[in-house]
């Protein structure tokens, strides 16, 4: 076969497997949908490695592009924003101290018990922080969680996630630098941060403003495509975070574009549901694939070790902040 033709053919595959996993998540509820699709991709990939087989590779760069600000914009599109405003407080504190006491949870327990450099297990805990948004949200869906819950770490896993990039982002930099210091990482944080939400509350007006211009609603929901990505891109051109900045349209988009022309909840969230369903899909499985299984087996201990660390250190925090945001709650945030 060609190249073309082999592409093709290993995107039908990937097709293939993700519509089978998703009819057996829809039989056994206990499953989630993105870890077996990570899944199925490295048996996959393991699969063709044995064999002799090449599959297409995609860089870490496309993948953000490309599948990033689809997917975490439609879930930022799909808040529910009254729901999220009532549990503001524990949605703020989760994303923004719970995230640097993780990182610094996770940076000390790696030092001393993975023997990392404290700048090594730093930049391990600002990897590790950030939940993932993706994933969390397609579980929350499929558990069909209550709306307080929901609206808590649908909330926290997309904020933390931008901030958690923005203080990797920082911890890199400053390391970089060559001068590691708490001082540099909290100045490039502050800039990460605030650039990203401000160019992405911008792209949201303008996407807004646009769709207020137009009777057709297919070019309206292509302006939320295009408000997404380019918003994305902005921010990366400037070293701004890209994913602060594609919540911050989508919630800018979600609370106002239902009031202009003729776009429609249903048009539009529909249209952004079966995108994310594909991407999501797409990217788990090409995830999975890029981890050869030859090279996982013997690092199999530390990973588990990594996992139980990072479990660890982000619990005090989840805990210890959701009571401080709800001391009387035996539960998330009264939920």
């Amino acid at each position: 076969m060609s190249t073309a033709q082999s592409f093709e053919f290993f995107l039908l595959l990937l097709g293939a497997v993700a519509v089978v996993l998703r009819l057996a998540t829809r039989r056994l509820r206990f499953l989630p949908y993105p870890v077996l699709l990570c899944g199925a991709g490295i048996l996959v990939g393991g699969v063709a490695d044995s064999l002799g087989a090449r599959l297409p590779t995609v860089g870490p760069d496309l993948i953000l592009i490309a599948f990033v600000p689809g997917l975490v914009f439609e879930a930022a599109l799909a808040l529910d924003l009254p729901e999220l405003r009532r549990r503001l407080l524990p949605v703020s504190l989760l994303a923004s101290v719970g995230v640097l006491l993780t990182v610094l949870g996770i940076g000390a327990l790696a030092h001393y018990g993975l023997g990392l450099s404290w700048s090594g297990g730093m930049l391990l805990g600002a990897i590790l922080a950030a939940t993932d948004p993706i994933a969390v949200v397609s579980l929350l869906r499929q558990l069909r969680a209550p709306a307080g819950l929901s609206a808590i770490l649908e909330g926290e896993s997309l904020f933390n996630d931008g901030t958690g990039v923005a203080v990797f982002a920082a911890v890199l930099g400053t390391l970089l630098a060559g001068t590691p210091s708490v001082a540099d990482a909290g100045v490039r944080f502050v800039y990460i941060t605030l650039a990203g939400a401000a160019i992405g509350i911008a792209g949201g007006v303008l996407g807004v403003t646009a769709v207020r211009r137009l009777t057709d609603a297919q070019l309206e929901i292509l302006i939320t495509l295009v408000t997404a990505y380019a918003s994305y891109l902005a921010a990366d051109l400037v070293h701004a975070s890209g994913i602060v900045a594609v919540v911050s349209a989508g919630i800018v988009v979600a609370r106002y574009s239902h009031r202009s022309g003729r776009l429609k909840g249903t048009q539009l969230l529909g249209f952004w549901s079966l995108l994310a369903f594909v991407l999501n899909a797409i990217l788990f499985l090409l995830v999975g694939v890029a981890l050869p299984l030859r090279e996982l087996i013997p690092v199999a201990g530390t990973v588990l070790l990594a996992y139980l660390i990072m479990f660890a250190a982000r619990a005090l925090p989840v805990y210890g902040l959701l009571g401080l945001a709800d001391p009387g709650s035996p539960g998330a945030g009264g939920t």
